[in-house]
């Protein structure tokens, strides 16, 4: 590793053990509850129906194409990224494994970049944009998509650039998959 890359990832292990090091036995179980992703399916059930309420007939390409970016995010992330890189989990990590605070287990072996962050931020971004400001309160999932993420890093799984590069890779299936639905889709399926 060049040396520059190496000052990165020691200032990513440093900021991830600051970070990981804020636990407290009540906060362990909010963001264990935080972090799972069943979690949120009622929030994923009632997005559904508002969207379909709202929308009807639209509501139709809105949710494929937000299925779509949460696909294309995690298949990026864990199909592309993640073998690709082999970056360890911090939990894993046998530099400073025995430091992390692990709240439920540590996961597959690499996480570079999260699959959790990415698929978020794409949701966040889809629902936003396809929703042009009719959806109130839209925004309020960005504000669950950073602490969803964090979730991640403080329960010992991921470092703060795994997170980072997941949202940004969520940002970008999402954009991708924005432009097709109003470029492709929108004209044939209104």
């Amino acid at each position: 590793m060049t040396s520059a890359i190496e000052a990165l990832v020691q200032a990513d292990q440093q900021l991830f053990l600051a970070l990981n090091g804020l636990h407290t036995p009540w906060a362990d179980r909010i963001m264990e509850f935080f972090t799972y992703k069943f979690t949120w399916i009622p929030m994923y059930l009632f997005l559904i129906y508002v969207l379909v309420r709202e929308f009807r007939k639209q509501s139709i390409g809105i949710l494929l194409t937000i299925i779509a970016a949460i696909g294309l995010a995690d298949q990026i992330a864990s199909g592309l990224f993640k073998p690709y890189f082999a970056r360890l989990r911090p939990c894993h990590d046998p530099e400073i494994g025995s430091l992390v605070h692990v709240v439920d287990g540590c996961g597959g072996q690499y996480g570079f970049v999260s699959s959790h962050a990415a698929t978020a931020f794409a949701l966040a971004l889809s629902v936003q944009v396809l929703t042009g400001g009719r959806l109130k309160g839209a925004g309020w999932l960005y504000l669950w998509a950073v602490i969803y993420s964090f979730s991640r890093i403080y329960v010992g799984v991921h470092y703060p650039a795994d997170i980072t590069v997941g949202a940004l890779v969520g940002i970008l299936s999402g954009a991708v998959c924005i432009l097709i639905y109003k470029n492709v889709l929108q004209q044939k399926l209104s």
